[in-house]
């Protein structure tokens, strides 16, 4: 051991301080404070850091770094051109929560806009999605009436159609006919309505009424829907309305025995009543198949192929 590190020993002994003690003081690393202590300098990264680590430990443990260097002139000096490298610990450390704290604005700042996507994204996916018990509007051509306006039909030879009229006031211009003899208005007491079961997607139902009796249909619009009206089993018959409805409009047929399909694309928006009796299947979208019987053998056929 030199002399010079008997005394730095000596001194920081007398302070109570270890090593380890020193290290974390100096940022030294500990096996360069023993080899100053035992005098072994070629254990350091060079000449340069001979006098500046002596100088760090002397000043630790509370003695004068240039009266110790001056009085111990065999300590290397160092060359003039040497540059001093790192070689002490760094003495302090960014904390984590700093570094953290530097990457939360960058996160916050892209979570936002990627949530507010997605909200719009499931937003717009459950617009598209469609009722199936509503009517595909791809259907809805050209055809369609004006919502005020509704078209008549010529009068068909034994269908006995009388035309849709409309709430909104528009006057239906016919061609001057001869008025025929009235016939008997039969109570609504003497005409049932009664369910005949299911042809696909189309709900029929059994007109029974006297022979020779006007059967009426009504139909009375309390908003928009799509609505279809046929002479005969399904659409290919004989079109009798065509069109969208409006909040207020009624629309008066005759059912006659080629029978009568209805199709509204919003059962809710449409009341369909024969005589007064209200029917409905009880779906958002009706299809409906009424079927005349008036006891004479003439009951239009119901065949499996009726529903659309």
């Amino acid at each position: 051991m030199s002399e010079l590190g008997r005394q730095l020993k000596e001194a920081r002994l007398q302070k109570g301080m270890s090593l380890d003690d020193v290290q974390e003081v100096t940022k030294i690393r500990k096996k360069y404070l023993e080899a100053i202590e035992s005098g072994d300098y070629k254990v350091l990264p060079g000449s340069f850091y001979v006098r500046a680590f002596i100088k760090t430990y002397a000043e630790a443990v509370g003695m004068s770094p240039d009266e110790l260097l001056e009085e111990h002139g065999n300590v290397p000096a160092p060359p003039a051109d040497t540059t001093m490298e790192t070689v002490i610990q760094k003495r302090s450390r960014r904390p984590e929560t700093e570094r953290n704290a530097k990457w939360l604005p960058t996160v916050l700042m892209w979570t936002f806009p990627i949530l507010i996507i997605v909200v719009i994204y499931i937003y717009a996916s459950s617009l598209n999605k469609a009722d199936p018990d509503q009517v595909d509007q791809t259907n809805i051509t050209n055809n369609v009436q004006d919502p005020n306006t509704a078209q008549t039909s010529p009068p068909a030879s034994g269908g006995g159609v009388v035309a849709p009229t409309s709430s909104a006031g528009a006057e239906a211009t016919t061609e001057p006919t001869t008025e025929p003899t009235p016939t008997p208005t039969p109570s609504p007491q003497s005409i049932t309505v009664t369910p005949d079961g299911k042809s696909g997607k189309t709900t029929k139902f059994k007109v029974t009424a006297p022979a020779g009796s006007e059967v009426k249909v009504e139909i009375v619009a309390s908003g928009v829907s799509w609505l279809e009206v046929y002479k005969g089993e399904n659409s290919k018959g004989e079109k009798l309305s065509f069109g969208n409805t409006a909040a207020g409009e009624t629309m008066n047929f005759v059912l006659g025995s080629e029978g009568m399909y209805i199709k509204s694309g919003y059962s809710p928006a449409t009341e369909i009543t024969v005589n007064g009796q209200v029917i409905t299947d009880e779906k958002t979208s009706s299809r409906l198949l009424l079927n005349l019987d008036d006891g004479s053998g003439s009951e239009g056929t119901q065949s499996e192929g009726t529903g659309e």
